[in-house]
């Protein structure tokens, strides 16, 4: 079932991404070469904690952290290891739910680790950009795939990365996965017509290569987790915000910068219209 949410609970959900983009903000000066995984598991659930809300990850289907922390082709899932050092050169991604008040909030974000390669800068513009291409066909009226075909036609079509097909966004609130299933590509005009009071996730995972993923255990026997990398060992990025469709457009309620959504948001708008999306 799909629930349609007052402006009551879009608020509270608000307050819960102000939370959640708190750690995104305080991630982008603190991570850096030598910095472990678990560093940024330490700083996200004490951050959390000391404004007033929970790790909702934390328990959910016995997974022990605030954090799903993934290194270059590592695509998702994985836990924040105390022995995975971060190198110059790595893209490091960070992703993680929130719930204050009892409202829900999930985002996810890419981080270059120093100075990193010119590949890997494009993928992580590329992947960003396609995060908003999806934002941009959130509006009352469209369907889900037009979402799917924004993120599927640029990525794959125009850049020729891989959009990872297995892994995809979902409604949220009042838990942190709910209906509907948001696909990361698709075809315009098809699937669930788009109503305000919405609330969605659009997360976007593209990889250097293969779209394909596959299993990968975590060689711990005390916490023998098995998260996601590509098939091919291509690196990875994603971005994700939790978005509520209104009949003004839609609201990113995990903004980290409004200025900068706006620009964002901008540039999808004229490249849907220039693109016949």
């Amino acid at each position: 079932m799909i629930t349609l949410k007052s402006e009551r609970e879009i608020e509270g959900m608000r307050e819960s991404g102000k939370v959640l983009a708190g750690v995104h903000l305080g991630l982008r000066d603190m991570i850096k070469p030598g910095l472990s995984a678990y560093d940024i598991e330490v700083f996200a659930n004490d951050y959390i904690l000391k404004h007033g809300a929970t790790p909702s990850e934390k328990g959910f289907e016995g997974y022990k952290y605030a954090t799903c922390v993934d290194v270059n082709d590592e695509v998702a899932h994985g836990t924040p290891r105390k022995n995975l050092i971060l190198k110059e050169g790595d893209i490091v991604k960070v992703d993680m739910t929130v719930n204050k008040d009892g409202y829900e909030s999930d985002s996810c974000w890419s981080y270059a680790v120093s100075e990193v390669s010119q590949e890997t800068k494009d993928l992580m513009d590329v992947t960003k950009k396609s995060l908003y291409l999806g934002i941009a066909q959130s509006v009352v009226g469209n369907r889900l795939g037009d979402i799917g075909f924004a993120i599927q036609d640029f990525t794959e079509n125009k850049h020729d990365y891989g959009d990872v097909r297995d892994l995809i966004g979902h409604g949220i609130q009042p838990t942190m996965h709910e209906k509907p299933d948001v696909f990361h590509y698709g075809q315009k005009g098809k699937g669930l017509r788009l109503k305000a009071g919405m609330t969605i996730t659009i997360e976007p995972m593209i990889n250097e290569g293969t779209w394909e993923i596959k299993d990968h255990t975590l060689k711990d026997k005390n916490d023998p987790w098995i998260y996601y990398v590509s098939k091919d060992g291509s690196w990875s990025a994603q971005y994700e915000h939790t978005i509520a469709i209104t009949d003004d457009g839609p609201k990113i309620l995990t903004s980290q910068d409004a200025e900068e959504d706006a620009k964002m948001l901008a540039w999808a708008q004229q490249y849907i219209k220039d693109n016949n999306y």
